[in-house]
């Protein structure tokens, strides 16, 4: 298993052709409280960048990307009932959908942890 990161501030976890996404933990103590989760479809194709979900806060709302393409085969509906777990959990419980990963080079372009670490210093 390998955990990448994305300059947006999202997480993915690679387990064979399977990515699981969140945000970090860094992004969520910059939103603030999450009041709200809008997750994607199962089913749905998403291109590298494109949205695919949406956070909201007391203080704003945030897009959540795509960071690489593939298709949604897997919602956390947990969010949508608690999405408070976006602040206690944002690197474990509180991950956002899995894709089956389209293009594995596209994962090329993500930074590890201690490249992250520099990029939120």
């Amino acid at each position: 298993m390998t955990t990448l990161f994305t300059s947006d501030h999202e997480w993915l976890r690679i387990e064979g052709d399977v990515a699981t996404i969140g945000v970090t933990d860094y992004a969520q103590s910059q939103l603030g409280d999450v009041v709200f989760v809008e997750l994607p479809k199962v089913g749905r194709a998403l291109k590298k960048a494109e949205a695919a979900a949406v956070v909201e806060s007391v203080k704003a709302a945030s897009d959540v990307y795509a960071p690489i393409s593939g298709e949604v085969i897997e919602v956390n509906e947990a969010l949508a009932a608690e999405p408070a777990l976006v602040n206690s959990d944002a690197g474990g419980k509180a991950w956002f959908f899995k894709l089956k990963i389209a293009d594995k080079s596209e994962l090329g372009g993500l930074m590890d942890e201690a490249a992250y670490a520099k990029h939120t210093a």
